[in-house]
């Protein structure tokens, strides 16, 4: 499957709304640049970056929970739908990427940031990127500094970027890309 990236981002998210375009780019960006993106399969920024990778012609995979399909629908982006039997599965579904990026989102995106973050933390899984788009992110991070126990160390583990534009140079290359930049005089 290749490099696999998993966007975080608001399910509340509309087309009318800008966000909405720039998580699509984001899948594009992402798609051209030869990644595998994955995403929770839902609406509003789910829908958005998986449409944006598919529209590229790369992979859109999204997880889902088996017993919420009688009252949510998977977007219609998906180039695979992973379905599993609960929202713990299926954050470990989630996890399992060799880089995250996190968009604008609630509370579910903040638990699914603070769980990567938290892994890493606990050395449940080895560091990999964890990019944090948008200026509310640095300023999220700043109020838990003021209020909980963060060390440096911690807050290392943590990239930032203000647009989605800056969220490719932060992620690990391909091992095939690499190679044939090797190969190319």
């Amino acid at each position: 499957m290749g490099f696999r990236v998993t966007v975080f981002g608001s399910s509340r998210l509309t087309e009318a709304e800008s966000g909405y375009e720039e998580a699509r780019r984001l899948g594009r960006l992402l798609a051209q640049a030869g990644y595998a993106v994955c995403s929770g399969g839902y609406s509003g920024a789910m829908a958005a970056v998986s449409r944006g990778a598919a529209e590229a012609g790369g992979a859109a995979i999204g997880i889902t929970v088996d017993p919420w399909a009688n009252r949510l629908r998977v977007n219609p982006w998906l180039t695979e739908e992973i379905g599993t039997p609960d929202l713990f599965d299926r954050l470990r579904r989630l996890m399992e990427a060799d880089a995250y990026v996190a968009l604008p989102g609630g509370p579910g995106t903040l638990g699914e940031v603070a769980l990567a973050w938290n892994l890493f933390q606990t050395e449940s899984i080895s560091p990999r990127p964890l990019v944090l788009v948008g200026r509310q992110w640095r300023t999220l991070v700043r109020c838990m500094e003021a209020g909980l126990r963060i060390e440096p160390r911690d807050l290392a583990f943590l990239q930032f970027t203000e647009t989605v534009d800056g969220v490719l140079p932060l992620l690990p290359a391909r091992p095939d890309a690499r190679s044939k930049k090797a190969a190319s005089p």
